[in-house]
């Protein structure tokens, strides 16, 4: 299956990476990609390979074979500590809050690429230090707001509502302005109001960042993916528009095992099945 090409030096592009771990191919010859503005879902059984594609494009896992660009430029493995240098933001599967931090220090520290002052005018605590750390505060306030999470600021996560403490996350993802968003489960946890929201927060990013998200809540990825990317067993088996995917018969075969033709597509019935990791 053959991905969409994407102009000359713009978004993700994800070629022929393979990953194996002791022996077990997690991800085989896997080409994915996504354009600035596109919202892009990916989906699949547990052990499918979702996570580990997202830990190769974070620099977490190293592929044995393959290529990464970014912006045009190859991505190679880079250190996990300069995804906000290059603009890239990620989310966890939980929420991965620092617990005895307050949500405004966890989400500046989401706001680091914005630093100017150094190492050694902090340790003396100069002026710039000082103007620099409550730019930063700032930024983080503002990215609380626009989740609606202004008025928690000097609380601990540990005392906020789990999906309180999801969007807390998402701001500390947001804060650093990305250009590509990977979303690791963002809907999990959460209600029908609050996937609203989280729907209309994602459509509201804009024509400059590309969103990859993992979910397996298939309502919310039909109502704000794109395009759906399918594994099973390491490998693309679809890539489409999300209606075309909920009809494909090797997906339903997948998530359902059984002939797509006695079912009605992938809908309720994948979602209790829990559409496996």
């Amino acid at each position: 299956m053959e991905p969409r090409e994407l102009a000359r030096g713009t978004g993700l592009s994800v070629h022929e990476i393979t990953v194996s771990f002791a022996g077990i191919t997690a991800l085989e010859h896997v080409s994915v990609d996504v354009a600035p503005g596109e919202v892009l879902g990916v989906i699949g059984p547990n052990g499918a390979g979702k996570t580990t594609l997202f830990n190769v494009i974070c620099g977490f896992v190293a592929p044995q074979s393959g290529a990464l660009r970014w912006r045009g430029e190859p991505l190679g493995r880079i250190r996990p500590d300069r995804l906000a240098a290059l603009r890239i933001a990620r989310t966890l599967q939980g929420v991965g809050l620092f617990p005895h931090l307050t949500v405004l220090e966890n989400v500046t520290v989401g706001a680091t690429r914005f630093r100017r002052a150094g190492l050694g005018s902090a340790l003396l605590g100069l002026p710039r230090s000082d103007r620099d750390e409550r730019a930063l505060r700032e930024r983080a306030r503002a990215a609380l707001a626009q989740l609606g999470c202004e008025n928690i600021d000097e609380r601990l996560p540990g005392t906020l509502p789990y999906a309180v403490q999801k969007r807390v996350a998402l701001a500390r993802a947001l804060v650093c302005e990305p250009e590509l968003l990977l979303l690791d489960e963002p809907a999990g946890g959460l209600d029908a109001r609050e996937l609203s929201d989280l729907a209309k927060l994602v459509a509201s990013l804009g024509s400059s960042v590309a969103v990859m998200l993992v979910e397996h809540h298939m309502d919310f990825v039909t109502s704000v993916c794109d395009r759906v990317v399918v594994l099973d067993f390491g490998r693309v088996i679809a890539d489409d528009v999300p209606r075309a995917i909920q009809q494909d018969p090797h997906v339903l075969e997948a998530y359902l095992g059984r002939d797509a033709d006695t079912g009605d597509g992938l809908g309720a019935e994948a979602r209790a099945t829990d559409a496996r990791g």
